[in-house]
């Protein structure tokens, strides 16, 4: 049963139609960076709620939670109707396997892969120290259809700029053409090997770790692929080399 602390809306960002970020203020949230919680709307039969992965780092104030509107869905448009100082309420325990303490200590390069809103957890990653000191390689690959969908687009590139050799930022988008970006699907790349080539980071069993986030649809091909290049599903009782988080 989830138990539910207080919370208001502090801050709110639409990035396009139907996309939108919401800072949170709350009581204190004991979380790992990539960890994802309920989020909830009191409604006269009780509280509504979905999970939403958690943008901001264990120590910033603010929790912050990245969504876009499902317009057959119950939760989302309900939540998209929310503004400054409506009240929110959020779950006292949060979840999830995209921590760091989840990749094992043999691998040196770690992959994010992110579609639409999945990018979340990853930005929580990134702004942590732990990351940088761990790590040779980090190489994050975002998708969205439109530009204007890519949200947070500039502080990965500012990432890029910051860590020059160590980081590594591949937008694709899908529906038009956009300065700086890739125009297919990043799982496409995957299948041709494109996607080893633009990263100039061969894939490797000993040393790689990828995250995925987002669509069942990309998890589901991405983890396919990349069994048939011989890695595995990671989970808690067998380390392996994929770790998924899938919102729908």
């Amino acid at each position: 049963m989830i138990t539910w602390q207080a919370g208001k809306i502090v801050e709110k960002k639409e990035w396009c139609e139907d996309l939108y970020s919401i800072k949170i203020e709350t009581e204190t949230l004991p979380f790992k960076a990539g960890q994802f919680a309920n989020i909830g709307i009191e409604i006269d039969d009780g509280i509504i709620n979905r999970p939403y992965s958690l943008v901001n780092t264990p120590d910033e104030p603010l929790l912050e939670v990245h969504f876009n509107t499902v317009k057959e869905g119950r939760f989302s448009p309900l939540l998209t109707t929310q503004d400054i100082g409506s009240p929110i309420s959020v779950a006292t325990r949060a979840g999830g396997m995209l921590t760091l303490d989840q990749v094992p200590e043999s691998r040196t390069e770690l992959w994010f892969c992110a579609t639409g809103t999945g990018i979340g957890p990853f930005l929580s990653l990134l702004h942590t120290t732990a990351i940088w000191q761990r790590f040779d390689k980090i190489i994050v690959c975002y998708a969205t259809k439109t530009a204007a969908e890519m949200a947070y687009r500039d502080e990965l590139n500012a990432l890029q700029l910051k860590y020059p050799t160590q980081f590594q930022f591949i937008p694709f988008i899908t529906r038009e053409v956009s300065e700086g970006a890739i125009h297919s699907r990043f799982t496409t790349a995957l299948a041709s090997g494109e996607l080893e080539t633009f990263a100039n980071a061969p894939l490797n069993v000993n040393s790689s770790h990828l995250m995925l986030c987002g669509s069942s649809a990309m998890i589901d091909e991405m983890t396919t692929l990349l069994e048939q290049k011989g890695l595995s599903r990671h989970s808690r009782q067998q380390p392996g080399h994929i770790a998924i988080e899938k919102y729908f």
